[in-house]
């Protein structure tokens, strides 16, 4: 079956304003999250419904697949996510954890690619699940980056003290496009497209997140200058909108970070943007205005999330090595988030209970279920799309609804 986009749409948006008035009424549960679970509530209607209607259930299945997540979130959404997050971030809040989130979003996400892809690999092993090591490392390096969508939705909501949500808004900012890219990595090494040696992974990884960074730095400072020689809010929206647009398109084209160019773009235009170029009045229709694009991608998302179930092949097997991942992907994120601020203690002093809350709080969301939709079809992709699929329900659902427990409840250090 081959849906029109539009219709595509009006069914997505049709259900999540069904589902959100039904959570905001009677469940009462953070939106994205009582999206995701009555996305999953539907789709188990369906999946049972389909035992003795079986067209039900194909039609709902090649719905979901119509809407290619990878594609939607990666090629479309992520841009204008990213840059509504970032756009509410202060550069001088970055700059105080500057070297907590660098460690984080580079070494952090290379350290626990390895360690989740080297435990898989053994893991598979004893579940004689035959599979090769090069896609052990694809899976540690999908759900290593925490989800700057999932964090943000929720975090918002949680009441961190403002050194920690910094660290971790940060960290999941940034580190997305680092994972993107180690991602692209060894994908190309598995289908072929690149040589698996250190130095041509590398040049890659350097034009792909320092273009990006600089790609976004030129863009901003075009739309700054923009905005600060007009003063018409209507246009002003309109360069954001088309710095977000024409920018993402552009650097896919160039082949450098799109998430990357967003996140810096977002970033001058919600600091230079809004103290030197913007008028209270544009400032106050600019904020509205990304705050709703962010609301309602941020609602599809987590809709599609609960959805994508319909898409998975059951495996029993597969199952069991996604709820394995669970505890071995938080006892990773525990030692790659325990390594600095470990090292950098000895400098600086921390709020109480930082590991445990960068830990919980690494969610992991909608890029990591892309990414491995972006997978070649085969047993490899049903594998460790079933997994990441487990470990994503468990980040949103558990961690994300528990986050405020576990986070400090005032601010006390840095």
């Amino acid at each position: 079956m081959n849906m029109q986009p539009f219709d595509i749409i009006a069914v997505l948006i049709s259900l999540a304003a069904i589902f959100g008035y039904l959570n905001y009424r009677y469940i009462k549960l953070p939106t994205t999250i009582g999206l995701m679970l009555l996305g999953l509530v539907f789709s188990f209607a369906i999946i049972i419904t389909g035992q003795f209607k079986p067209e039900l259930s194909e039609y709902a299945k090649s719905f979901v697949e119509n809407v290619e997540l990878d594609e939607t979130l990666l090629g479309i959404m992520l841009s204008y996510l990213l840059f509504a997050g970032a756009l509410h971030v202060k550069l001088q809040d970055l700059s105080n954890q500057r070297w907590i989130i660098g460690i984080l979003s580079t070494f952090g996400v290379i350290i626990s690619t390895f360690l989740v892809g080297s435990a898989s690999y053994f893991i598979l092993k004893i579940l004689n699940i035959e599979i090769t090591y090069s896609y052990c490392l694809l899976f540690g390096a999908l759900i290593s980056p925490t989800d700057p969508v999932a964090v943000l939705g929720i975090l918002k909501k949680a009441g961190a003290p403002k050194s920690l949500e910094t660290k971790i808004t940060g960290e999941s900012l940034f580190n997305d496009g680092v994972g993107v890219v180690v991602f692209i990595s060894i994908l190309g090494v598995i289908n072929g497209d690149m040589n698996p040696n250190g130095s041509e992974i590398a040049k890659l990884f350097l034009f792909e997140v320092f273009g990006g960074l600089g790609l976004g730095f030129l863009l901003g400072l075009i739309a700054f200058l923009m905005l600060r020689n007009i003063d018409q809010y209507q246009v002003e929206i309109l360069i954001t909108l088309a710095l977000v647009t024409g920018g993402y398109s552009l650097a896919q084209h160039l082949h450098t970070s799109g998430p990357l160019a967003m996140v810096v773009a977002g970033l001058m235009i919600g600091n230079q943007g809004r103290l030197l170029a913007m008028s209270s009045k544009t400032e106050e229709h600019v904020d509205s205005f990304w705050e709703l694009i962010d609301e309602i991608l941020n609602a599809l998302l987590f809709l599609i999330i609960g959805l994508e179930i319909l898409a998975l092949e059951f495996n029993s097997l597969f199952l069991v090595f996604g709820i394995i991942a669970i505890p071995l992907i938080l006892a990773t994120r525990m030692f790659a988030v325990s390594l600095p601020v470990l090292l950098l203690k000895k400098r600086r002093t921390f709020t109480k209970g930082v590991i445990r809350a960068l830990t919980w709080g690494g969610l992991r969301g909608g890029i990591s279920l892309a990414l491995a939709l972006s997978i070649p079809k085969g047993a490899e992709r049903d594998l460790l799309l079933t997994a990441t699929y487990v470990v994503v329900i468990f980040s949103i659902a558990v961690q994300g609804m528990t986050l405020k427990y576990v986070l400090p409840k005032a601010e006390n250090s840095s």
